[in-house]
């Protein structure tokens, strides 16, 4: 009753901490001052494009420009090139920020209404990480200068984390204690709508499956042929015949990678690529021991060898409602996006490729997500269970527009990307800023975690001495 009681009143504007009305004005001059050179920045790591574990140029511009405002950069942790941590003052609290920057592959596109894909390597920001980075690092810049006015206690800490898109990279650097001793983390996504509020999410374990057989002449010689694709499609099959059977909420989806070059060849070597997902981790570990049963299947049945690559595993996101109040008042106090009518011209065109389009005015306004699974998953999960963490999103594309299309990549290189990508800094800096001038708050933050995990046990879902898994975004080799 009482966590009801006291949302209500933080919906209503009357439950405030004093220090929450003080006057951040500084704050929000140290975006304005910022905010032109960090869309640019944006726009160039959205022009880059890079891929997860390879994002050489987008890590080292976020990197170069926080050094260069003063922070201390610590670069490759958790022994990942591109991940770094970046801190400024001393002392605590410590706040963690956290900053994406990869792409995902197939979805290269210009920043128009219609799909007409960008020339390069294919990849494409179909999820907005490159505004994710961008706004993160907006923020951290504007608290360190509050941090060195002498108007803001503690320590800043800016996460570099690549590879969001199946690599896992917060998972390794969990796993490094990079995360041990911080009092809150902050992180937000693009999305098609602002969303307040912490929803869970399916925990993840991602593999490659590889089958490697023996070549023949598919016409002349096929029973000397062994057939690695043969061995996959059967590993499809059953995966499929698995699903009836899988708990509620399942998700178990795949593509093949590699599957021959000549249909007169029978294919020497193949390769499929799973992700199986589920609310609950304990749940997808047991899902995964059953598909590598099937890929087993394949392998016996082809007489073909098998190579498993487990690529990693997330946890499902934890919520938490004492930080959750702090970020929700913010978002909604600071939501006030307005369109020109340039930008709505776009959003209508947008609305036509899509099959299930939204109102546009939901841009401007704050949706509710308590309660809500989310049907996609984070490698921020592995933080909210050892490190009390709190999100939200806001609208950086067109409404009804799902992640990881063309779409949201055309939005994200627009003004309707950048006003999200403003909103969510300005949201960032003020969670952080209150948050360091409340220790109460933190604290009620880190009992709601203990409640969470009171009887559960984290360990993550990584394979023993296994390393990040840097070339997972690389053609498949038969070698």
């Amino acid at each position: 009753m009482f966590r009801f009681t006291q949302r209500a009143l933080v919906l209503l504007g009357l439950f405030l901490p004093a220090f929450a009305q003080a006057d951040k004005a500084a704050l929000n001059a140290a975006i304005d001052t910022r905010l032109e050179a960090t869309w640019q920045d944006a726009l160039k790591i959205w022009d880059w494009a890079e891929p997860g574990y390879q994002e050489v140029k987008s890590s080292a511009l976020i990197a170069q420009t926080l050094e260069a405002a003063g922070f201390k950069v610590e670069r490759g942790v958790a022994e990942i090139p591109t991940a770094f941590v970046a801190t400024f003052g001393s002392g605590t609290p410590i706040l963690g920020i956290l900053g994406e920057f990869d792409a995902l592959p197939g979805l290269a596109q210009e920043a128009v209404p219609e799909r007409q894909p960008r020339a390069g390597n294919g990849y494409g920001h179909g999820c907005g990480h490159h505004l994710f980075g961008a706004a993160s690092m907006l923020a951290a810049l504007a608290l360190a200068e509050q941090i060195k006015a002498g108007e803001m206690p503690g320590t800043i800490r800016f996460y570099g984390t690549p590879a969001e898109e199946g690599g896992a990279a917060k998972v390794f650097m969990v796993r490094a204690g990079l995360f041990k001793d911080v009092d809150a983390v902050l992180h937000w996504h693009p999305g098609d709508r602002n969303t307040a509020g912490d929803p869970s999410n399916l925990a993840r374990i991602s593999a490659k499956f590889r089958f490697r057989g023996r070549a023949a002449h598919a016409a002349g010689a096929p029973e000397q042929g062994r057939s690695a694709l043969d061995a996959v499609e059967l590993m499809a099959h059953a995966s499929e015949l698995l699903r009836e059977h899988t708990p509620d909420f399942t998700r178990i989806h795949h593509v093949i990678t590699a599957g021959g070059d000549a249909p007169n060849v029978v294919p020497a070597f193949a390769e499929i690529y799973y992700y199986v997902r589920h609310p609950d981790a304990a749940v997808v570990k047991d899902l995964y021991r059953r598909l590598v049963l099937c890929a087993q299947a394949g392998a016996l049945a082809t007489e073909t060898e098998l190579e498993i690559e487990n690529l990693g595993g997330t946890f499902n996101l934890l919520a938490n409602d004492a930080l959750t109040a702090v970020t929700e008042r913010n978002l909604r106090e600071l939501t006030a996006i307005t369109y020109t009518p340039e930008e709505m011209d776009f959003a209508r065109k947008i609305q036509r490729t899509l099959v299930a389009p939204a109102d546009v005015g939901l841009s401007g306004k704050v949706a509710e997500r308590e309660g809500e699974v989310s049907k996609g998953s984070t490698d921020v999960g592995d933080i909210s269970w050892v490190t009390p963490t709190t999100g939200f999103r806001t609208a950086c594309w067109v409404p009804g527009t799902p992640a990881h299309t063309w779409q949201a990549a055309a939005a994200g290189g627009t003004t309707i990307g950048r006003k999200g990508m403003e909103l969510a800094a300005r949201v960032l800096a003020a969670t952080a800023w209150e948050l360091a001038h409340d220790p109460e708050t933190l604290a009620r933050g880190k009992q709601d975690l203990e409640r969470r995990t009171a009887h559960l046990r984290y360990a993550p879902m990584l394979e023993k001495d296994q390393k990040p898994p840097l070339d997972y975004r690389n053609a498949p080799e038969e070698n």
